[in-house]
């Protein structure tokens, strides 16, 4: 035969939750007056579960996250009603501070139960199935979206409400989602998950912070959510450099992947670099694990594009730490400890340069550039040396120590940057007769003529540009016409409606050229003087003087005709 405590259990259980809360409350609506102990506490708790009666009856049983919810209400009512019938003696059998320890908690969990209701009442979960279909039993693409946007929506609330492990275990749910797709990605942040898992930075729980970094750094992979990682500002800024200056391994290489789509802003890096991101950021390529230096050296690489932060790398001696990540980092790594190199010096620092050189700089980059395993890898290696380059002492160490033949190796590669770059390159290098010389004996102007047929504008203008330069001396002038392109793919580069490629480099080109016979024969079958008409009205550079050489050019050859 069944106790009488047994039966009553039961019936609790299979009892409407709401209907339980709604007891509970009646009973400690009625019992708080008649508290002798702490009653300015009592006070204050009960205006707050006077909210609840209007609450209660929205919250659907139905829904898991409803019912969990009503579960603790009821648990925390009848926590309180117990602690009201204690304070109601004349002592209190646990102690006061005890006693008062236990109230303030029941508080503090009937304040976050009205919190969790209002945030679960807000999300439009309750209006929703409570068991929405996974994606992989949807038939079409559109019930697999709306699954995932239930899913989103039910994560985005649960990181919201309840204690800090059911929060743990969303993050688990969530970061498993997030992984799968990147369309999972879009979808959750068009349901809210970034505020959140910002305010999630704020926990008292270490894994939870770090899973919320985690989250964040995947969600800074997918182009279209940086938006909205850039908008939450300073608040998430800061909690990330928090995390640079004292989070576990882990987390600082997630933070470091966040901050790559963060740093991008000149308003960001500003205040990455006035808050000691640097200083973090160096150290971490310093003694970080290999992938979160790689990400470090990357975030250093977007600071250094802006001129006002350059001072800030100087005060942490960023150039050493940056060669020897070149030196001896992973791939990725090297990269980017290259690419901020090419950054930092970029406003023509001579003074810099001379330093990158000074610690050993041309050899990490001949090393890096050997190694390379492809083209692609070799563009921040092709900009460094122009960089350096444009100072001419360390133009001619460069020259001597062989660039001019790896430079050659990739004017003709696959890879449209790596050849833009390289011109470019070359117009750095080829400053001084002796290094013209060299350059167009190695086959340069060749490959360069080839990119004056490309399709992109860019790399048209930097093939003129540096055809302009090197055709400066004579013998260069010899070997550019014997190649029965040159002419022929410079001349259409003269066109106005070519837009975007300075018309100066064609002019400076066919200049060069012009007190030749054959060659002005090539420039007028080619349509030069048409296009130079009008090139004169747009008053270019060298236009006219070329349009009258032509025009003379042509005249003295009808007067020497038999």
């Amino acid at each position: 035969m069944r106790a009488p405590e047994d039966d009553r259990e039961e019936e609790e259980e299979e009892e409407d939750p709401i209907a339980i809360c709604s007891r509970l409350l009646s009973s400690l609506t009625a019992e708080i007056p008649r508290a002798v102990h702490f009653k300015p506490k009592w006070s204050l708790l009960r205006s707050h579960v006077a909210l609840l009666p209007s609450l209660l009856p929205e919250l659907s049983p139905q829904h898991p996250l409803s019912l969990d919810l009503l579960h603790s209400i009821s648990h925390s009512l009848d926590r309180a009603l117990s602690l009201a019938l204690k304070c109601q003696l004349p002592s209190l059998p646990d102690g006061k501070l005890h006693t008062q320890s236990d109230l303030d908690s029941s508080l503090s969990l009937l304040l976050r139960h009205l919190h969790d209701a209002d945030v679960l009442l807000k999300s439009g979960l309750l209006l929703l199935h409570p068991d929405p279909p996974s994606s992989s039993s949807s038939s079409t693409l559109l019930s697999k979206r709306d699954s995932i946007r239930v899913q989103s929506r039910d994560l985005v609330t649960r990181l919201q409400i309840g204690a800090p492990d059911s929060k743990n275990s969303a993050l688990d749910s969530l970061l498993a989602l997030l992984a799968e797709d990147d369309k999972n990605v879009i979808i959750a942040v068009a349901q809210g998950v970034v505020p959140v898992l910002v305010k999630l930075l704020d926990s008292g729980s270490l894994e939870v912070k770090e899973k919320a970094v985690a989250a964040l750094s995947r969600v800074s992979t997918v182009n279209s959510s940086k938006p909205v990682l850039i908008a939450e500002g300073l608040l998430l800024l800061n909690h990330l450099l928090r995390v640079l200056e004292s989070g576990s391994g882990f987390a600082k290489e997630k933070a470091c992947v966040a901050l790559l789509a963060l740093s991008q802003s000149k308003e960001n890096a500003r205040a990455l670099g006035t808050r000691g991101g640097v200083s973090s950021l160096l150290e971490i390529c310093v003694a970080g694990t290999p992938s979160s230096q790689a990400s470090a050296a990357g975030v250093l690489r977007n600071l250094a594009a802006f001129p006002e932060i350059k001072e800030n790398f100087m005060e942490e001696n960023a150039v050493l730490v940056l060669l020897a990540l070149a030196s001896s980092g992973t791939a990725l790594a090297q990269e980017n400890a290259i690419g901020c190199l090419c950054n930092l010096i970029a406003d023509g620092d001579d003074d810099l340069k001379l330093m990158v050189v000074s610690e050993k700089g041309i050899e990490c980059l001949k090393n890096y550039w050997d190694a390379a395993p492809c083209d692609r890898n070799l563009e921040v290696a092709v900009e460094l040396l122009s960089q350096l380059a444009s100072c001419q002492p360390i133009g001619e160490a460069l020259v001597s120590e062989g660039f001019i033949a790896r430079l050659l190796a990739v004017l003709d590669c696959g890879v449209l940057g790596v050849r833009i770059v390289a011109a470019r390159a070359v117009c750095e290098l080829g400053v001084g007769p002796k290094t013209k010389k060299e350059i167009g004996e190695c086959g340069c102007i060749a490959a360069l003529i080839k990119m004056l047929d490309g399709k992109a504008v860019e790399e048209k203008e930097a093939a003129a540009k540096a055809l302009s330069g090197l055709l400066l001396y004579a013998g260069n002038r010899k070997i550019f016409r014997k190649d029965a392109k040159g002419i022929a793919s410079t001349v259409p580069l003269l066109d106005p409606t070519i837009q975007n490629l300075d018309k100066r480099y064609p002019v400076s080109i066919l200049a060069s050229l012009v007190h030749s016979k054959k060659c002005r024969k090539q420039m007028v079958s080619g349509g030069a003087c048409a296009y130079l008409q009008k090139l004169v009205e747009m008053d270019v550079d060298g236009a006219k003087k070329l349009y009258d050489s032509i025009g003379r050019g042509k005249i003295w050859d009808m007067f020497s005709r038999p």
